[in-house]
């Protein structure tokens, strides 16, 4: 199974309960990479409905693939040889393929991820569902729970200074992008 996960707006979010909407998009999840393009490509399309709707902006691709790879001190396979075994594997298949191999500082990466999960986005989580949450959060996964009920701590303090550390997370990734 491969994902695709779209730029913010290039898919509708019209009906779709998000987890942030601000930063959300539509995943696509097929059995190979040319079903999900189409996929892709059949679903995206500007939708006035959804504020975060935009049109899509077509890019060349490079002609030699480049590959981010984590940098040696970023691997982490928590004791698992054979998941190591099968991520240098598929770096070296990508390698004889011709794609170029770049090691990546992950690190930015991560910070951003955390914000979403531990940061003041949890309060945009809680806002998407607040209705249902209010009625039934015991009926929800306890850890699900637990993240999303964090979201009514937050303050709007948090988000603006959640908004300007991911704005320098994004800064700090732009080399990796280019």
């Amino acid at each position: 199974i491969v994902g695709i996960k779209p730029t913010l707006g290039l898919l509708s979010g019209s009906g779709v309960v998000p987890a942030c909407r601000t930063l959300d998009c539509v995943s696509i999840f097929a059995p190979c990479v040319g079903d999900a393009v189409t996929v892709r490509q059949v679903a995206e399309g500007f939708d006035d409905a959804d504020p975060f709707s935009r049109p899509a902006v077509p890019t060349s691709l490079p002609t030699r693939p480049r590959l981010g790879v984590l940098a040696g001190s970023e691997r982490e396979f928590y004791g698992n040889g054979e998941v190591e075994r099968l991520y240098d594997a598929a770096i070296a298949a990508a390698e004889r393929s011709g794609a170029v191999i770049v090691p990546i500082d992950y690190a930015p990466f991560r910070a951003a991820a955390e914000l979403l999960y531990g940061g003041p986005w949890v309060a945009e989580r809680l806002a998407a569902i607040a209705e249902f949450f209010a009625g039934h959060q015991a009926d929800m996964d306890a850890t699900v729970a637990e993240i999303i009920g964090g979201g009514s701590r937050r303050t709007a303090v948090d988000a603006f200074t959640g908004m300007y550390r991911l704005a320098a997370l994004r800064r700090a990734t732009a080399a990796t992008w280019k």
